[in-house]
């Protein structure tokens, strides 16, 4: 496989509602390897939680002698059994969610576990790449609740797949292709929440380094209020 040439930047804003950043991110531009991972709460076990889970992802995908969907799953499936322990041994909650994008010989993967999130800017068009793993999410496709409603608020924290979840689901992994002129953004809830989709198109279309989306979508966060951590990595494919 040719690896395109692409561009790479990562930032993150604590907010105003938290005294500290419970997202954690790695990021390397050559070959390519993006993740976030967002602690769920904001106690002892959601800082733990989310540092662990990079660490143990990053390392294990690194050290793959054929990296690949199965490797990416297998990576996925250290970091559950890491934070379980640090969720057993602290006795609290312990768990994160889990976001990245890789290059392997096979070409580009997205892993998704949790409500993090991966778009796509293709053609003027904005998609959203990923699931998230919530009850809203399901109540949106199934029509259990109108889309805006106080049930379907309450719903987005409810988690159906995160790391540290008793049972140790499975992510989805998911193949890309890349195209010149791609742009792609991971990014946290507190990203997706605070930032509507027609901002999210033009500040990725922002600029000729990913570096103006970044600081673009941050402002944003801050300006609708501040509500939560908010992280985002930006990829251009050159």
């Amino acid at each position: 496989m040719r690896s395109p040439v692409i561009h790479v930047a990562v930032g993150s804003d604590i907010g105003r509602r938290y005294s500290a950043n419970f997202d954690v991110t790695y990021l390397r531009e050559q070959p390519l390897l993006a993740v976030i991972a967002d602690g769920m709460g904001d106690g002892p076990g959601s800082a733990a939680a989310g540092r662990t889970a990079v660490d143990v992802f990053v390392d294990h995908v690194t050290r793959a002698p054929e990296p690949g969907p199965d490797a990416l799953r297998d990576a996925v499936a250290a970091a559950q059994a890491r934070v379980g322990r640090i969720g057993d041994e602290l006795r609290t909650l312990a768990g994160c969610t889990l976001t990245a994008m890789v290059a392997t010989p096979q070409g580009y993967w997205i892993v998704q576990i949790g409500d993090s999130r991966v778009y796509r800017l293709r053609g003027g068009l904005l998609e959203l790449l990923t699931t998230d793993h919530t009850m809203a999410w399901l109540g949106a496709v199934h029509g259990w609740y109108p889309f805006d409603s106080a049930q379907a608020a309450s719903a987005r924290y409810h988690l159906t797949r995160y790391i540290g979840l008793r049972g140790a689901p499975e992510p989805d992994v998911l193949s890309v292709t890349m195209r010149p002129g791609d742009r792609y953004l991971l990014c946290s809830d507190g990203v997706s929440e605070q930032v509507d989709y027609d901002n999210l198109r033009t500040f990725l279309g922002r600029g000729p380094q990913p570096q103006s989306a970044i600081t673009a979508l941050l402002t944003a966060c801050d300006t609708a209020g501040g509500n939560d951590n908010a992280t985002a990595i930006v990829i251009h494919v050159d």
